[in-house]
């Protein structure tokens, strides 16, 4: 709870906190956006596919001319390394560039903040321990769930409670997993044309309705905090706040999940499409239980929401910001050489499935597409079924047909053994399979 003040002494000593970003797409503007009222912490280097755009995403979130002038706008993300920088961000979102990013990253010596979960998901547990061996932070990024949800899973531990389900909220029915980008603004209350005119990506936002990008965030959180993931994906049950110790809680004791300790997403929607009623839709959650009847009482006297034994207990923070809150990473990394969560185990993985019947010949379009949609699997499972990674799962062409609802497996589509994302992910596998 410090923060501020370890900044403030840095900047008072005229040795600002020097980020580069890498990716100045949404979550990067926002952090952008806020990079002018703090002392002490500077962007001198902004890598973008598109320069000018980065220049003017800049100029959309406030900054002034004087601010622009100074800063360094580029393609190259070699110059993101250099000497001066401290931390990077990486807000790509590609799994391929994401990891180049990153083990460049931490070669140069740079802390790495990871808003890119994609990566993460896909080999993450390999570059957490690189970073570690190279004497530097790797980190989730704060503002996004993961971050947000083990923050509350590292509270409730270090408290003394056990925690059973740890999370996040969003708006799911069953029927997403299959839903294509030609179909996906008419569920946000979108047309086409109001999407295109905000300049809204479809296949980036269903990855979002699809389930896809919550399986990713729930891996992420997994391997970040030893947390389970379920044996057959996630059940996303319709809850809302005052409900999470009744709803998530193990089977045996009258709730949904198949035992304690797993990750889970709860739904702000009931099955027949009705609003669930004090939705959790854009927040994170802990369900803890009491470790002793002293610890239940004083939950029923502080007025905590509890099932009905009074044991089991839930705490939440109703919203997130992204990258309005991304400097909360970039300072703990740089001023206390500590990550807001980061991969130490290879728990859980996300695969890729089939949205419909597909046919051998067809190419894989990947998170959100056409084709295929992520389900979370605990890593184990993933391995010896021998799944195609969500994250490799763009532009590979199909050998062989594939049902509907069915994994997509390596020995299914043709993969090039010589690219280096592979390669990394296979050296992921091996150094941290069980």
């Amino acid at each position: 709870m410090n923060l501020h003040a370890l900044l403030r002494a840095r900047a008072s000593a005229g040795k600002p906190v020097r980020v580069a970003l890498i990716g100045a797409g949404k979550f990067g503007s926002m952090f952008l956006s806020q990079v002018p009222y703090v002392a002490g912490l500077e962007v001198p280097v902004i890598v973008d596919l598109d320069p000018e755009r980065a220049r003017d995403a800049c100029r959309t979130v406030g900054w002034s001319n004087e601010r622009i002038e100074r800063t360094t706008f580029t393609a190259d993300a070699t110059k993101a390394f250099v000497d001066g920088v401290e931390v990077v961000v990486e807000a790509t979102g590609s799994p391929a560039a994401g990891i180049r990013h990153a083990r460049a990253a931490i070669k140069a010596g740079k802390h790495i903040v990871m808003v890119n979960v994609e990566a993460d998901v896909l080999a993450g547990p390999l570059l957490a321990e690189e970073a570690r061996k190279a004497g530097v932070v790797y980190s989730l990024a704060y503002g996004d769930q993961p971050a947000l949800t083990a923050e509350l899973v590292d509270w409730a531990r270090a408290t003394g409670f056990h925690v059973v389900a740890a999370g996040k909220g969003t708006k799911y029915l069953p029927a997403y997993h299959e839903v294509t980008p030609d179909g996906v603004w008419q569920h946000y209350g979108l047309t086409a044309g109001e999407a295109q005119s905000a300049g809204m990506n479809p296949q980036m936002f269903n990855s979002f309705l699809d389930g896809t990008k919550s399986a990713i965030e729930m891996a992420a959180i997994a391997n970040a905090t030893g947390l389970d993931v379920p044996s057959d994906g996630l059940l996303f049950p319709p809850c809302g706040v005052d409900d999470l110790p009744h709803v998530l809680r193990p089977r045996e004791r009258g709730g949904v999940l198949e035992r304690s300790g797993v990750v889970e997403v709860v739904s702000s929607l009931e099955r027949d499409g009705r609003p669930v009623f004090r939705d959790l839709r854009w927040g994170v959650y802990v369900v803890l239980e009491a470790p002793n009847d002293y610890a239940a009482d004083c939950f029923r006297q502080y007025g905590l929401k509890t099932d009905t034994s009074g044991r089991y207990a839930a705490m939440y923070k109703p919203y997130h910001l992204i990258g309005l809150e991304l400097n909360i990473s970039v300072l703990s990394a740089a001023l206390r050489g500590e990550p807001t969560g980061q991969p130490l185990g290879f728990r859980g993985d996300v695969v890729a499935v089939a949205k419909r019947d597909l046919r051998a010949g067809e190419m894989l379009d990947g998170e959100g597409g056409y084709t295929v949609w992520g389900k979370v699997l605990p890593a184990a499972t993933s391995l010896t079924l021998g799944a195609l990674p969500i994250g490799l799962a763009h532009r590979v062409k199909l050998l062989t047909d594939v049902a509907r609802g069915a994994v997509v497996r390596w020995s299914d589509v043709a993969i090039d053994a010589s690219d280096e994302t592979i390669g990394f992910r296979r050296q992921m596998e091996a150094a941290f399979a069980r």
